[in-house]
């Protein structure tokens, strides 16, 4: 029976004949006859380029590749005809015997480099004539200089392989052409057209696939950079697998002595002075990454990443290479045949071994190079085809598959036992967890599956995100220290959050504070160097999706985690003022805007987190971020003043107080509520200010004013204060933002509507002159104790309501709105503060009180309701407060689906309204 790929080599050959216009030699149809067999691109160059026959035949070089500038229309074919005729000389040679493999990856290497300095010197030719030379400032040229990497670097470049590229220059400078372009532009364009004339296909094929992605900061980085921009960046950024791909570094075109000078700065950080057992342990873990890998099924049959393939051996070399090349010199290898050699010598690695490790990389990277020689393609995997499976075997000597798989497993064992070996005697972990295993497969491989095994729902939604967190420049630009942390905590985080309450919400939310972290080694150290932050961090961020986003913007709240004050009682008022005051210790008003805003963060996180623990009520808490708030408004109040003072003066004998209304006033704040202020002033009938460019008072004032709100809501590092809301001053939106205490009063007693007194029921002073304050106090006095139409009062209150609850109730079927739904928190405000207006006139203790709890027991030494219901009220205002915060601590609206509780709190509400004689609700 015919052999299926003699057969196929038969008719291939059959092509060839009939297009070669000359009879080859009888003695050449045995290594015609094997190239037809292993390779259809050779096959297929031969019958473009016939001519190739005989030139091969006679061992005849090929001509010079020659890219002359009246010819450049042809650079492109030129080259790919170049590349492809040599590509196949080297199959010609190697199915013949000629070469061994360690020739053919030299001359792989070699015929990459021959296209790269051809490249690169017809382009530096015509960028001199359209742009100049670069000259740095002493005036000397500047070239490029082309890295190569990975097995470009090292000289063992395989058949169908990509070329790893880094772009550097010497020093900055500009070019001295008419056109003249700065180095960094220069450089830039002559590496992208570089890139594109070996790697764009055309109608010729390409001459060599080019990846840059390499050089510093991947994708998001400067096509070239100079030196000092490389050296600096590999001193800040430099990762451990950058290391291992620096290790093979070699500048290949260009300005290679320039090259080799540069990578000797580099030396320290490839190789570092100590013996490096750390890089045992980067090893350790990319031996975690193989197995991941090899945990995909279809990574089994791959001869490069699959058990016992060829990347455990660079793996295992360059990691034993990288303990004692700092300070054995010969071990600073870049290519592995001789890096092998030189382990064995320095007795790191047995003879046994060092045989069976050669001997087991040449079969594989023999193995390889057929795989790729067939049809020219970038492939490590096993062919699946019975046909190619034939040719491949037959190519390489074996009677059929069988016998070249039983090889290959033999070499892939020894290999990999090897591996496990060389890594028992220092292991110190145990089999890495699943979910480690998944993150360090990331991004291009690992299985979703191990998310779901873990707890996560939403798995494919999670696998995305954590691929392309992966993929991040700032992954990707970590050190290796740095990368060696993440790789640690990004599974215990993955651990904790599939344990914790909300798994799918804890990873969501604590991705876009690892981003955050990349930029800050020094909080992923806190979570990899304390665990019970890092386990912390997952219970506040599934509980609270308003914490995780504030971590991810102000990393520095993470320090609150560990800090024991927070198993404490809380700040009471003195405490949060005194330490929002010593902010102002500077004279710069960004310093004392950006530490302020540290302090309210650090405060109100501790709140938040008391809040989140259950550990005071959610009353306790919004008074204390009441508290905060006007701690914070005291400070840039006074921060304002300075300089609207330095500005302007000072308006003598003037006062100028600020008030909260809302919640703000009734201290009751939520997180990242807004505030409610109004501005008041009093003066001196034409007062104006001493200072150079003095102001009259009104307009001193507004400036103040106007200055108040700027910095309460200017974004700093650490975020902004407050965002304000000043539409309740009188008149509103069309009044002056700041008012004279005669005008306030005046409105308050002629012009303002009902509404608007029940809004002063909440209002108090949070800052500024205390007479002033005591000055508005008696006009809310006297605003809110004035005689009233019982009728028209309620009336007009529940017509208020009534309109309020058309426009802002959200409630459906299914959901009810804490605020402003029938029984909800605003239905219990208006019946407080229509009790106010209804009976401070006869009783001045209902004056005092601003917060809803306080009202509530004023109503209990009323005969407005009995104790029982009293009670009743109090604790469904803080059910829904409850509620509500909680809902502000997770991102949701306060819209909710009705819990036994609510429905508890909204009955005891509606009846006491109705009780009132106060309808509110519809019925």
């Amino acid at each position: 029976m015919t052999d299926p790929a003699d057969a196929y080599a038969a008719r291939q050959l059959e092509r060839l004949r009939a297009t070669v216009p000359t009879t080859w030699a009888p003695e050449i149809e045995p290594t015609l006859f094997a190239i037809a067999r292993a390779s259809d691109f050779a096959i297929e160059t031969l019958l473009k380029q016939p001519a190739l026959v005989d030139a091969f035949a006679s061992h005849v070089p090929t001509p010079p590749l020659v890219l002359s500038r009246e010819l450049r229309s042809e650079w492109p074919a030129m080259l790919r005809r170049y590349r492809t005729a040599e590509s196949t000389r080297l199959i010609w040679r190697d199915v013949a015997g000629l070469d061994d493999v360690d020739a053919t990856l030299a001359g792989t290497t070699r015929l990459a480099e021959t296209c790269l300095q051809s490249a690169l010197a017809a382009l530096e030719g015509e960028f001199a004539e359209r742009f100049g030379v670069v000259r740095a400032s002493d005036g000397s040229v500047q070239r490029l200089v082309v890295f190569g990497l990975g097995k470009l670097g090292g000289g063992e470049l395989n058949f169908s392989s990509d070329v790893d590229l880094v772009y550097a220059y010497p020093q900055d400078g500009e070019s001295d052409g008419a056109r003249a372009l700065a180095a960094e532009d220069h450089f830039a364009r002559l590496g992208q057209q570089l890139a594109k004339l070996l790697d764009e296909t055309t109608a010729d094929g390409f001459s060599h696939r080019v990846d840059l992605r390499l050089r510093p900061f991947g994708n998001a980085g400067r096509v070239a950079l100079p030196f000092a921009g490389m050296e600096q960046y590999f001193q800040r950024e430099g990762r451990d697998w950058e290391r291992y791909a620096w290790q093979k570094a070699r500048p290949v075109a260009g300005d290679i002595a320039a090259g080799l000078r540069f990578l000797e700065t580099l030396r320290p950080f490839v190789y570092r002075r100590y013996l490096d057992y750390g890089a045992l342990d980067g090893l350790r873990e990319m031996k975690a990454a193989i197995a991941a890998e090899v945990a995909r099924k279809e990574l089994a049959d791959d001869v490069k990443r699959g058990p016992g393939g060829i990347r455990e051996i660079e793996f295992l070399v360059q990691a034993l290479q990288l303990i004692r090349g700092g300070r054995e010199p010969v071990l600073r290898e870049r290519r592995l045949l001789p890096a092998l050699d030189a382990l064995v010598h320095a007795g790191q690695i047995t003879p046994e071994m060092g045989v069976a490790l050669a001997d087991a990389y040449r079969f594989l990277r023999r193995l390889e190079n057929r795989l790729q020689m067939l049809r020219d393609a970038q492939t490590h995997a096993l062919p699946s085809n019975e046909l190619d499976r034939h040719r491949i075997a037959r190519g390489l000597g074996y009677d059929d598959w069988a016998a070249l798989r039983a090889a290959l497993d033999a070499h892939r064992d020894r290999v990999a036992t090897e591996f496990e070996e060389l890594l028992a005697p220092r292991g110190r972990a145990v089999a890495p967890s699943d979910l480690a295993t998944y993150w360090r497969a990331l991004p291009d491989a690992g299985e979703m599956q191990a998310l779901a095994d873990a707890g996560f729902r939403d798995t494919e939604t999670l696998d995305g995100s954590l691929r392309d967190f992966a993929r991040a420049p700032g992954v990707k630009a970590l050190s290796d220290a740095t990368r060696a942390r993440l790789d640690r905590v990004l599974p215990a985080l993955l651990t904790s959050a599939a344990r914790s309450s909300q798994p799918d919400a804890a990873l969501r939310r604590v991705l876009p504070l690892l981003h955050t972290l990349l930029r800050r080694a020094s909080y992923l150290a806190l979570l990899d160097e304390q665990p019970a932050a890092l386990a912390r961090l997952v219970d506040v961020v599934s509980g609270s999706a308003l914490l995780a986003e504030r971590i991810a913007a102000h990393p520095l709240l993470l320090d609150e985690l560990l800090d024991r004050r927070n198993s404490d009682a809380l700040p009471d008022r003195d405490a949060l003022a005194a330490a929002c005051m010593e902010t102002l210790g500077d004279d710069d008003a960004e310093a004392v805007l950006m530490a302020l805003n540290e302090v309210r963060q650090a405060l109100s996180f501790r709140i938040a987190l008391a809040t989140l623990d259950a550990r005071q009520s959610a009353q306790d808490s919004a008074r204390q971020l009441a508290w905060l708030a006007d701690a914070v408004v005291v400070v840039v109040l006074e921060l304002a003043t300075r300089e609207v003072e330095r500005a302007h003066g000072r308006v003598p004998d003037a006062r100028f107080a600020v008030i909260g209304y809302g919640s703000l006033g009734g201290e009751e704040l939520g997180f990242g509520s807004d505030l409610d202020l109004v501005f008041l002033y009093d003066a001196p009938a034409d007062a104006q200010s001493d200072g150079a460019r003095a102001l009259d008072a009104s307009r001193w004032f507004a400036r103040l004013a106007q200055k108040v709100v700027a910095l309460l809501g200017t974004v700093t590092g650490a975020g902004r204060l407050y965002d304000i809301d000043v539409r309740l001053r009188p008149d509103g939106a069309k009044g002056l933002l700041v008012s004279s205490l005669a005008s306030y009063a005046d409105y308050q007693r002629e012009r303002a509507w009902t509404w608007e007194h029940q809004a002063l029921v909440r209002a108090r002073g949070v800052a500024g002159d205390p007479s002033l304050i005591a000055d508005f106090e008696k006009v809310r006095a006297q605003t809110l104790a004035r005689a009233r139409d019982p009728a028209t009062l309620r009336d007009e209150v529940v017509q208020m309501r009534q309109r309020m609850r058309a426009e802002l109730d959200r409630s459906d079927a299914a959901r009810f709105d804490l605020k402003q739904g029938e029984g909800g928190l605003v239905d219990l405000e208006f019946l407080l503060q229509w009790r106010v207006l209804d009976r401070a006139d006869d009783d001045a203790r209902w004056l005092a009180p601003r917060d809803t709890p306080g009202l509530l027991q004023m109503a209990c030494t009323d005969d407005m309701v009995d104790r029982a219901s009293c009670d009743a009220l109090i604790a469904a205002h803080a059910a829904l407060l409850e509620a509500g915060l909680k809902c502000t601590l997770d991102r949701r609206p306060r819209i909710m689906p009705e819990t036994e509780a609510i429905a508890a709190a909204r009955v005891v509400i509606r009846e006491a309204t109705l009780r009132a004689g106060l309808p509110l609700s519809r019925e």
